[in-house]
């Protein structure tokens, strides 16, 4: 048996309750891994309310989607780790949350040496969909201006820093001084105080009325109506989820009128062939290793303490990426 956190109902951080769980051992194409750290995703969050029933598996189960640590058992047919060897995963199973689990082998990557596994773990899921807003749902070259909605969060932080080293101007809003002065840190050339100014009315002065060419909404309802507002031309309006609600229908008349493009990305469909996951996790390993991508790990939880840690991201009190921490 093993400590996990488990799901018997939807609803807030009280629902997830400390529980022992027989994880069993390894079946054809399949390792155990006892975690080193486990990230949190802002999609665990729609998760254990019961938001995304497409995604979720069937009541109880355990929720996370990223982890670290090390292979302690393979089942047969697999060759592409060893027992011993650190390794993350980002996307499914839906399991993370838990001191060992069982992975299917062809979704858990080697983790580099040089790289701390809770640093992987609370980059891997948040990078890989880095690398698919940046590189291959909207190309940002030299020249482009983007905007980056809560740019202080972890997925922000690392749109911010990528999206600079590929020489766009980048603009990111935040809801403090504090988180202004960390989202300069990671490559904003302008951060709006969304609770001071008009992020729109600013974007526009800051763009000489001109627009952006891409906006990275992570918001939802509060920003979405202000973001295709931000666009120029044929801009690319991406919503990467709605911590302040479902966003209300674009209007046909906006988009029409500066012939929009709309899409809600998934990081999981993306890397979906096994080629296309070690592809974009060995970037964003490597810019992790070159320093393009400073990771910002500010909140460690125990693990049985993952509700805290819900709480305190839905009330925006956390910054960079959260962590929890089985042995803690």
């Amino acid at each position: 048996m093993v400590k996990a956190i488990r799901i018997h109902e939807f609803g807030g951080p009280e629902v997830m309750k400390w529980e022992d769980l027989n994880i069993g051992e390894p079946k054809d194409g399949e390792i155990k891994v006892k975690n080193k750290a486990i990230g949190i995703n802002f999609l665990d969050v729609y998760m254990r309310k019961g938001l995304v029933p497409s995604l979720s598996p069937p009541l109880p189960f355990t929720p996370g989607m990223e982890a670290a640590g090390v292979v302690t058992a393979i089942g047969p047919g697999v060759n592409t780790c060893k027992i011993g060897d650190i390794v993350a995963y980002a996307g499914f199973p839906v399991s993370a949350y838990a001191e060992e689990q069982i992975l299917p082998a062809d979704r858990a990557v080697q983790v580099p040496p040089s790289i701390d596994p809770i640093v992987a773990a609370s980059v891997l899921f948040k990078g890989l969909t880095a690398e698919v807003l940046v590189r291959r749902c909207f190309k940002v070259e030299p020249g482009h201006t983007v905007l980056v909605h809560a740019a202080a969060g972890g997925l922000g932080s690392l749109l911010c820093q990528w999206a600079n080293a590929l020489g766009a101007t980048v603009i990111g809003t935040v809801s403090n001084k504090t988180k202004a002065v960390q989202a300069k840190g990671d490559g904003c050339h302008h951060v709006i105080i969304y609770k001071e100014e008009n992020f729109v009315d600013r974007v526009m002065e800051i763009t000489s009325g001109e627009g952006v060419e891409v906006v990275y909404d992570g918001i939802g309802k509060e920003t979405f109506e202000g973001s295709a507002a931000c666009l120029k031309f044929r801009g690319f309006l991406i919503s990467l989820g709605g911590p302040s609600g479902s966003a209300d229908p674009l209007s046909f008349k906006l988009v029409a009128q500066k012939s929009l493009y709309f899409t809600i990305p998934s990081v999981m469909l993306y890397t979906e062939k096994r080629e296309d996951l070690l592809a974009a996790s060995e970037e964003v390993f490597s810019n992790v290793e070159k320093g393009v991508l400073r990771v910002r790990v500010n909140h460690k939880y125990p693990l049985s303490q993952a509700g805290q840690a819900h709480f305190d991201l839905e009330n925006r009190k956390t910054t960079g990426s959260i962590v929890l921490i089985p042995d803690a």
